[in-house]
């Protein structure tokens, strides 16, 4: 497998993406070297910031010390995925070029990846790995990529944006939005009345599902509470180390990170749980998989083939998170310590067919009401979703 990688410095190396703020500016970079192997490529091809320093053994976690909790969680997350079904004889293998952003969205996408390299699916696959939302949308449109793991609003702006050029394949992950804190008590949303919340995402996903789900629990979001927004999530994090009280949203695996660099914090809320107990039974969602509406329809074959080995992948990544983290080290989307604590808490799933449709349609409506410009102006209809 052909690995293409542009190594950044410092702590955002491997947690600098804004997985669901498709509106974000893109994050300062720098840029380090590039290495080549053989078969299937995974490159990386942005930058990222420092802003919050470099890491360091003393700031992460041993992978021995939480090496044991995996496999604990291992064991009770999810049974081991059922082998894939054998192609037909007559299958035509099809080269597939697939975007993701490093991150939650790529996790689930671990043990493709790792397949594609040793030469064990019925595709070839080329992962181009981004650190940069902004740039990831126009290589799917252009066909640099053929399909794409991004935010859920991201992929409705570009189908509305393209005249219908995207569809959406998949929901690849749920929510990652935590609240946590360094010297405040926080059991509630109720609790967060009153209080100062540093986060990041103004104008995004976060913003609108930070404002909905304070909204539905009867505090308002403008007068309530006050919210600091930060340019990016690592400014946060050294936005509070120095401070002895403080409250923050902020995604996994940064939430990890916090925890491990920052003395006395640690997570109070589950936004996805708090979403859930006030929506009605609609899912918080983070991301998808899209495609090319014109792949799709040129190799219909070939696409539900990717999603049987890619529910395989998120299937084996939630049953086994110690050997996951490894590979996420491997193809540099975090580092393996990080990966074994936030992996679990990634909500790493596989949706499709009309299930998907239905639970994305109710999300983007809701994105919809807050900014009909987070989802394109209009929520897609049906064509939007690619059901074989």
């Amino acid at each position: 497998m052909k690995i293409k990688t542009k190594l950044g410095k410092g702590l955002s190396v491997f947690i600098a993406v804004l997985v669901f703020a498709a509106a974000l500016a893109a994050c300062s970079t720098s840029e380090n070297n590039q290495s080549t192997g053989q078969s299937t490529s995974v490159s990386q091809d942005s930058k990222t910031s420092d802003k919050a320093g470099g890491e360091s053994e003393s700031t992460q976690p041993s992978t021995e010390s939480v090496k044991k909790g995996a496999d604990t969680e291992n064991k009770a997350q999810a049974k081991q995925p059922e082998e894939l079904p054998e192609v037909d004889a007559n299958y035509k293998s099809a080269d597939i070029k697939v975007g993701v952003l490093k991150g939650p969205t790529s996790l689930g996408m671990l043990k493709l990846m790792d397949g594609a390299e040793n030469d064990a699916l019925a595709n070839k696959y080329t992962v181009i790995l981004s650190s940069n939302v902004e740039e990831a949308g126009p290589k799917l449109l252009n066909g640099e990529v053929d399909i794409m793991a991004a935010p859920v609003n991201m992929g409705a702006v570009l189908a509305n944006k393209s005249g219908g050029k995207v569809q959406m394949l998949a929901i690849n992950t749920l929510g990652v939005l935590y609240i946590g804190a360094k010297g405040e008590d926080i059991k509630s949303v109720a609790d967060l009345k009153g209080k100062t919340i540093y986060t990041s995402g103004k104008g995004g996903t976060p913003e609108y599902v930070l404002k909905y789900i304070l909204t539905k629990n009867g505090i308002d979001p403008d007068k309530d509470v006050t919210i600091e927004w930060k340019s990016e999530h690592t400014e946060v994090i050294s936005t509070i180390a120095g401070m002895d009280k403080a409250v923050v949203m902020c995604p996994e695996p940064f939430m990890t990170v916090a925890k491990n660099t920052v003395e006395g914090f640690d997570e109070a809320l589950d936004l996805t749980k708090e979403w859930d107990k006030v929506s009605d039974g609609n899912k918080l969602i983070t991301a998808g998989l899209f495609v090319r509406t014109d792949f799709a329809k040129e190799h219909p074959e070939q696409i539900k083939r990717f999603l049987q080995e890619y529910k395989y992948s998120t299937q084996w990544v939630n049953a086994n998170i110690a050997e996951a983290a490894k590979l996420a080290q491997k193809y540099d989307i975090v580092k393996e310590p990080v990966a074994l604590k936030a992996i679990p808490k990634c909500n790493i799933t596989y949706i499709d067919g009309k299930e998907m449709a239905e639970l994305t349609k109710a999300y983007l409506e809701i994105l919809y009401s807050y900014n009909p410009q987070s989802v394109g102006t209009e929520v897609p209809g049906d064509a939007f979703f690619f059901i074989p």
